[in-house]
């Protein structure tokens, strides 16, 4: 394997095919994707969170996958924990002489482990964050710089979050909570973006959403409760499963308002996605954009592109 980059990354906002093309990617190369879907860890959201496991078997070859299906509900799965079971999983993919292919939209998924947020699982501190929250940058960045004058990522100095969250963990510290936490692979990803205009990106959204609720997306919510998972915690989930939540409990009129209403807050959501992806690239990260074609043309664009920037096919 060449030591230009360890790592292939495809996000996109949603509907854009990432996941016929990233498992395709994976096969030619023969590697294992590492899902970055925050609603895909869970066990029985199949067809509201658009797993399509069946796009992991090519020529009757299944493509490993890792971090789909881990973990069930009511339980809460944060950023955190996703970090720490994507450096697992990275390191066995490599000891196996594998590429990893990290294919998925969540932006701070994907954020965590390109930009290797610091991310620690600290103690609930309500009145401390509040305390940072309500204290210019310019104070908090001074404070940190005082109390780690050797910090070596100046940027992190512009971004509040990481700010506080550098604070939080000093803090921590101070009072004797462990805040260590698994160590960061070395990442060195190439990173594809894929996306469409957007008339073809609201069309994809309004044939897939069709195809989902006929697929019997309303009875996988329903028996999702049925098992004993509240309202309230489906809601939490968002999108299809707080809509189809809201419909199932009468608090929506009728199965086309359920549709024009999810509609409009899945086109909503993919635009926050590519703000979230601009803001990425903003902060330094570099995104190679795929040709809008057909999902064929952009995997073999992103084939052609690996190839030529690794100077030897992995074949």
């Amino acid at each position: 394997m060449s030591d230009n980059y360890n790592c292939v990354v495809f996000l996109g906002p949603t509907a854009v095919g990432k996941t016929s093309i990233g498992v395709g990617f994976a096969h030619h190369f023969n590697g294992e994707v590492i899902s970055a879907d925050s609603r895909q860890t869970y066990r029985h959201l199949d067809i509201g969170s658009g797993k399509d496991l069946s796009e992991y078997t090519i020529n009757g070859k299944k493509i490993p996958y890792h971090l789909i299906d881990i973990i069930d509900l009511p339980a809460e799965y944060t950023v955190y924990n996703y970090q720490q079971d994507f450096y697992k999983a990275f390191k066995e993919i490599q000891n196996r002489d594998r590429l990893p292919v990290v294919i998925g939209g969540t932006g701070m998924y994907l954020d965590a482990i390109i930009r290797d947020y610091q991310l620690v699982n600290l103690p609930e501190n309500k009145e401390l964050h509040e305390q940072l929250e309500n204290t210019p940058l310019e104070e908090l960045a001074a404070r940190l710089l005082k109390l780690q004058p050797d910090l070596h990522v100046m940027a992190d100095l512009q971004e509040k979050d990481r700010v506080i969250k550098a604070l939080e963990i000093i803090e921590a510290k101070k009072a004797g909570y462990d805040t260590t936490s698994a160590s960061r692979p070395e990442i060195k990803p190439l990173i594809f973006g894929t996306t469409l205009p957007r008339p073809q990106l609201w069309q994809n959204i309004s044939i897939r959403l069709k195809e989902r609720l006929e697929e019997g997306m309303l009875d996988e919510v329903k028996a999702i409760h049925d098992s004993g998972i509240s309202w309230e915690r489906l809601e939490k989930l968002g999108l299809e499963y707080r809509y189809c939540s809201l419909f199932l409990q009468g608090k929506i009129a009728s199965e086309q308002d359920l549709f024009d209403k999810l509609f409009i807050a899945i086109r909503q959501f993919a635009k926050r996605q590519e703000t979230w992806f601009r803001m990425m690239e903003k902060k330094g990260v570099k995104i190679t954009w795929l040709d809008a074609a057909s999902k064929e043309e952009r995997l073999s664009q992103a084939i052609k592109i690996f190839s030529l920037q690794q100077q030897q096919p992995f074949l």
